[in-house]
């Protein structure tokens, strides 16, 4: 499937000087939404095709920037789809007709009880884990997470994911000569893969932190007349 995908993505790619923002934010907002659809196939092309300076500006840093944006805030709005659905549909119809739109039951309820298990954070660390990626939002929709929340840490897990495969497409361009769509996205995916566990240990990290800084923030503070 992905090999098809990547035909038809190569195809696209001859009108990426007119239209490869716009392209680039509504593939992203698909794979972002309840369709299953490889974000390596849109992002990692990107990369490539930014780097050569052929995409709209024809300058590689600024085409860069720009799809990094596109891409996020394609991946924005599909999670949004997702929160949409768990906060007005609920958990009966999703179970009961989420299988005619992907959504299989069993993937529904692992996101759930993640989400459940392991809180608001959730919504960031699963953006980098494949098969869970774009359905952590539908259980951040049940449980009704404040919207700005969602944003915030959708978005810098969306962005972090987009980020890492712009990166392997703009890699690819400086290593190929003739490379086909295919071919680069296998190789992307399977060089992801085998740097998954540098990707982990940096979402520890950053977990840490953030466990850190929310009990010292949410530490209530000491004062005299409490004391008293």
């Amino acid at each position: 499937m992905t090999e098809v995908l990547a035909q038809y993505i190569e195809s696209a790619a001859q009108l990426a000087p007119v239209w490869g923002f716009a392209l680039i934010f509504f593939f992203m907002a698909v794979e972002s939404s309840f369709i299953p659809f490889p974000s390596e196939i849109v992002m990692i092309p990107a990369g490539f095709l930014a780097y050569r300076g052929e995409l709209t500006t024809g300058i590689p840093w600024v085409d860069a920037v720009l799809a990094l944006i596109s891409g996020t805030a394609g991946s924005l709005l599909g999670a949004y789809v997702n929160y949409w659905l768990g906060i007005h549909l609920g958990r009966p119809f999703l179970h009961k007709y989420g299988k005619y739109f992907f959504l299989k039951e069993q993937t529904l309820d692992r996101a759930e009880e993640v989400f459940r298990n392991y809180g608001e954070i959730t919504t960031f660390v699963c953006r980098l884990i494949p098969s869970i990626r774009q359905l952590i939002s539908i259980p951040a929709g049940l449980s009704k997470m404040p919207l700005d929340k969602f944003f915030i840490f959708t978005g810098l897990g969306a962005g972090i994911w987009t980020l890492i495969l712009l990166l392997v497409g703009w890699y690819f361009a400086h290593l190929a000569g003739d490379m086909s769509y295919a071919d680069m996205i296998v190789k992307g995916k399977n060089l992801i893969a085998e740097n998954y566990g540098w990707i982990f240990l940096a979402l520890a990290v950053l977990v840490a932190a953030y466990a850190v800084v929310h009990r010292w923030i949410m530490k209530p503070s000491s004062s005299p007349a409490a004391e008293d």
